[in-house]
């Protein structure tokens, strides 16, 4: 069955984002609506989120550090975004929320909060942000599992056969690649029954699904504010807090110190002050928070109920093209959240990007996507076209890339186009 006979559902936005109605140039001096299929890279601000910001700028202050009613409000917004973070990843007792950049710099922090000799296992599968900050001790990396179960029979055997001491395992939830999500629960229950621990990448899987820890068993969650419709640089690592109060400031400075002495030395602040040393980033923790509180708002079954729909239609689209092939970690069919990699033979993939961009104002990302191992795996070697979708993706998007796809692969040809300069 093809595109050319699958009728696509009727799916339309689920929230406002600024720029929804945002117009690009294409070749022969037009104009469309632009289809924004990248938001896996970074996705657009929610509307809800804009007016957050709006409203605490007036007051925008000191956090921590006034006695001003501005710096009271915005020591209070500070906490307030801390509490929402920690309830929206439904942290467990003893469980804390870290203000950081980024799922980068959230597992930099934990990496360096590691007890020393600490034994980290995971996956080639990883995201770079997962895959590289584990260089303080010795690190076993796992090839990419066969299935579900071939991931959690392989963590089992990594920690039997692991030193003893500390343990850590990292995985992903989602793959940033595939959009395949891993066996949260199974691997939890594995690293505990070692006595490990369980650090998960929840970059892609926290816009798309809910994230229980205290339920799933997780000890650490990272993710991204820019991942999950809120611009302006945060992120967040949540988990237990004794490892992170155990270990140095992640950032020596203001904050990070409870009393520092006339020669220099410093008693530490407990709790997650100790490694945000530094005026804080308010408005990317309101950020961060607003989005939590919008897409808790719409529901989760709303939200997987229009990501399945999208995927349904997208997948129809793609099966039966020429020389098209999706890339997938595991043979049987597996969750995905709105992420989508794909090959066309023959056709190298910045030229399927520009075409898409140029000619039909659909943007995607072509390449690795920051996970080079397991692209170079999944494609022997070369790089791919992801499409990757969310809250404010329509019908008429999926519509128009698997049509552009559908043109490009019927002609054989996969020559670039260049976009408008005006672009």
């Amino acid at each position: 069955m093809t595109s050319a006979t699958v009728p696509l559902p009727a799916v339309g936005p689920l929230a406002g984002l600024v720029g929804a109605g945002l117009r690009v140039p294409v070749d022969g001096g037009r104009e469309v609506t632009y289809a924004n299929l990248d938001i896996a890279a970074t996705a657009p601000c929610l509307v809800a989120v804009r007016d957050a910001v709006d409203a605490i700028l007036p007051w925008y202050s000191s956090v921590h550090r006034g006695a001003g009613r501005p710096a009271q409000v915005c020591t209070g917004a500070y906490e307030r975004a801390r509490a929402t973070v920690t309830s929206f990843t439904g942290a467990g007792p003893g469980h804390t929320a870290v203000f950081t950049r980024n799922t980068t710099d959230a597992f930099n922090l934990l990496a360096r909060c590691l007890p020393g000799g600490t034994t980290v296992i995971g996956f080639d599968t990883d995201h770079h942000s997962a895959l590289l900050p584990w260089r303080r001790g010795p690190v076993r990396r796992l090839r990419t599992p066969g299935s579900p179960a071939e991931a959690v029979a392989a963590v089992d055997a990594a920690l039997a056969d692991a030193p003893v001491g500390p343990r850590l395992v990292c995985v992903t939830g989602a793959s940033n690649v595939t959009g395949e999500v891993w066996p949260l629960g199974d691997l939890a229950d594995v690293a505990h029954r070692h006595g490990a621990r369980i650090a998960v990448d929840a970059a892609q899987l926290a816009p798309h699904r809910p994230i229980n820890m205290g339920r799933i068993g997780l000890d650490y969650a990272a993710l991204s504010a820019h991942k999950l419709y809120a611009p302006f640089g945060s992120g967040a690592l949540i988990g237990r807090s004794d490892w992170l109060r155990a270990a140095p400031p992640y950032l020596a400075g203001g904050g990070a110190a409870s009393h520092v002495t006339d020669d220099g030395d410093a008693a530490w602040a407990d709790g997650p002050a100790r490694h945000e040393g530094g005026t804080p980033n308010l408005i990317g923790a309101v950020a961060l928070a607003a989005a939590c509180d919008a897409i808790t708002a719409i529901g989760w079954a709303a939200v997987r109920e229009h990501e399945n729909r999208l995927q349904q239609a997208l997948l129809a689209g793609l099966d039966g093209l020429p020389g098209l092939s999706v890339l997938r970690l595991w043979d049987d069919p597996a969750p995905r959240v709105g992420i989508t990699s794909f090959t066309v033979g023959g056709t190298a993939p910045e030229q399927i990007a520009a075409v898409l961009a140029g000619r039909h104002g659909v943007g995607v990302r072509h390449g690795k996507f920051c996970a080079h191992p397991l692209v170079r795996r999944l494609t022997g070697g070369g790089d791919a076209v992801r499409a990757s979708f969310g809250l404010g993706t329509t019908a008429e998007h999926i519509t128009r890339l698997t049509g552009a796809l559908r043109e490009l692969t019927a002609a054989g040809r996969g020559t670039p186009v260049a976009a408008n300069p005006a672009a």
